[in-house]
């Protein structure tokens, strides 16, 4: 191949013109994608809009890596499912941290366009529904409580109510390290073993600080953001239909693995 042919097959540089930063990344469609409901537009509403549009890009991803995690302790790759596990726990400490992104939003200024919501609402999130669902914390119960699903919508949480959990995938690893794990006092006495002997027991040990730090992560979240949610609009409902705040701090003592934590009060 001569000179001249090696630089015309280029793939790198501008000179190779294949494929650019806009085109891969399809710029032009994801910021057509902020469009606001005021009129007049409401300074905030962008604001409002593209926290809530990144929070689903980053629950695309979580779906994605937990969904792997899973599958790699099925297959017996603890290895890999913890290092997918560490990176979920840093997107989720930027997804907690986003949340003070929308406290710059006043709640004067989220009340010009807050009417134009209803009746959307975050607690129409099918994809933080299929995290939960992933996490282990099955709510059959959403699909009939929340009726404008589409159909692919409904499909996708009913596959995630019937799949495995991380939590299932951990119990199979307890199983695989030849320990009891046929009910939750079984597996909890399968851990203190695993506790007290981290030599011959770490990556199981490791494997359930992982999972712990993603239960904690959920728990900071849902935290944080309902102290976001008094903070602009008090005991307001919801703009969903629900009571708002007072709902949302219904769920902050959910846990998805109950056993790991209280594991601590048995060590």
């Amino acid at each position: 191949m001569t000179s001249a042919d090696a630089g015309a097959d280029r793939h790198f540089g501008e000179q190779g013109a294949r494929l650019t930063y806009g085109s891969y990344l399809r710029i032009e469609s994801l910021l057509d994608q902020q469009r606001l409901e005021s009129d007049p537009p409401a300074h905030d509403e962008l604001l409002f809009i593209t926290i809530h549009q990144v929070y689903e890009l980053w629950f695309k991803q979580l779906l994605h890596e937990l969904a792997a995690a899973r599958d790699a302790m099925f297959a017996g790759d603890v290895w890999w499912a913890k290092h997918l596990l560490a990176r979920a726990s840093v997107i989720e400490g930027v997804l907690i941290q986003q949340v003070a992104v929308l406290e710059t939003m006043t709640p004067q200024d989220f009340l010009l366009f807050r009417e134009k919501l209803a009746p959307a609402s975050g607690f129409q999130s099918v994809q933080f529904r299929e995290l939960e669902f992933l996490s282990g914390a099955k709510d059959p119960g959403f699909l009939e409580r929340f009726r404008a699903l589409s159909d692919g919508e409904r499909a996708r949480l009913e596959r995630r109510l019937e799949e495995p959990t991380l939590w299932d995938a951990f119990v199979d690893v307890v199983r695989r390290a030849g320990l009891p794990a046929e009910d939750a006092e079984a597996i909890t006495t399968s851990l203190l073993t695993v506790a007290a002997d981290r030599a011959r027991h770490g990556e199981v040990w490791e494997l359930a600080e992982r999972l712990l730090d993603h239960d904690e992560n959920a728990l900071l979240w849902r935290s944080r953001h309902v102290t976001m949610v008094e903070r602009q609009i008090g005991t307001k409902s919801g703009t969903g239909g629900s009571s708002g705040a007072p709902y949302l701090r219904t769920r902050l003592d959910l846990r998805y693995y109950p056993v790991l934590w209280e594991l601590r009060s048995r060590l």
